[in-house]
């Protein structure tokens, strides 16, 4: 297995400062990913890659460097599906792992409220709840977690 490197999908990652905190804790190296200029820390651990604005440029350029070795951060379920037949581990921003036993199953309610939301026209059939304090005390751990199995070769 390769070195673990943590690839963000940074376009509307709430976690970016938790992921740099882990990264310095843990020497992992991060790639932050975006179809427009963000600012990253000046660390020789993070690293910040700009993509054209192209449709899905992002998500591409992500799912063609995900490997076994990859943490990949998204709340996108079609990029985590492609980057765990990558063999990447995948890791919402919420703490939630995208696993193959699961995936099958975001990506059809994925589809079924995208259906829905087309056809609710005027009325309000809600989205994601708010992203709280609990939420990033969980991808923390998570993210922990995974890291210290990868460096253990589990």
């Amino acid at each position: 297995m390769r070195d673990p490197i943590i690839l963000v999908d940074g376009d509307a990652c709430p976690v970016k400062d938790e992921i740099y905190k882990v990264a310095y804790r843990t020497s992992v190296p991060v790639v932050v990913v975006s179809n427009a200029p963000l600012r990253v820390p000046q660390h020789p651990l993070i690293r910040f890659q700009l993509v054209s604005d192209g449709f899905d440029a992002t998500d591409d350029w992500i799912a063609e460097h995900a490997h076994a070795g990859s943490i990949v951060i998204t709340a996108d379920i079609l990029l985590a599906e492609r980057c765990l037949k990558a063999g990447a581990q995948v890791l919402g921003p919420n703490g939630r792992p995208f696993e193959q036993r699961n995936i099958g199953m975001a990506v059809a309610t994925r589809a079924i409220r995208a259906d829905l939301r087309a056809g609710a026209v005027g009325e309000n059939i809600g989205g994601p709840k708010p992203f709280s304090k609990a939420d990033r005390s969980n991808f923390l751990q998570a993210l922990d977690k995974i890291i210290v199995k990868m460096k253990r070769g589990q």
